[in-house]
């Protein structure tokens, strides 16, 4: 992923740069940086799940590492269910690969990002990695700190489709 002289999608003041999104097609994910991550954003009539990370002490959306042998697809709704207890009704719908330039050696990576509606939302039982769950509409404030990284991508699963691809979030 070349270093680009735009500015980020979006950042969260803590060196961590969202810096492109694309709507590619699932199956050709990019291949200048690693595809480590899948990220789900799961809508409730117009409010999109957010889980709260103990260890990063911020909402965020639900995902995580792709294990060996494991799609995008297949992280996307494991850790969905393992890090909320939530479900999609139908199949994830993907979205596009974000990609990130990190903190704290700038490295270059992307993330997977797939959507999907519940109209059933299930119990939630806290974990060692996820302390609550909530379903956020994108503008009230939630207690603690919001990932603005995830809520730039929850955004473009809300309004994907749109051109949303090149604005900025921040």
């Amino acid at each position: 992923m070349p270093q680009s002289k735009d500015p980020p999608l979006a950042a969260d003041g803590r060196g961590n740069d969202l810096v492109s999104f694309a709507r590619g097609t699932e199956g050709e994910p990019p291949l200048d940086a690693p595809l480590p991550t899948a990220l789900v954003a799961i809508w409730h009539a117009d409010r999109v799940l957010m889980v709260f990370d103990r260890f990063r002490q911020g909402w965020e959306l639900p995902g995580g590492r792709i294990e060996e042998g494991e799609s995008p697809r297949q992280a996307a709704a494991r850790e969905l269910l393992e890090e909320s207890g939530q479900a999609s009704d139908g199949p994830l719908r993907f979205i596009g690969y974000a990609g990130f330039i990190l903190a704290p050696d700038q490295r270059a990576e992307y993330a997977a990002l797939f959507a999907g509606r519940t109209t059933d939302t299930r119990d939630f039982q806290a974990t060692e990695e996820i302390a609550a769950i909530r379903w956020w509409d994108l503008q009230e404030v939630l207690p603690g700190r919001v990932q603005s990284l995830d809520a730039c991508l929850a955004r473009l699963t809300r309004e994907s489709g749109s051109g949303l691809s090149t604005r900025r979030c921040i």
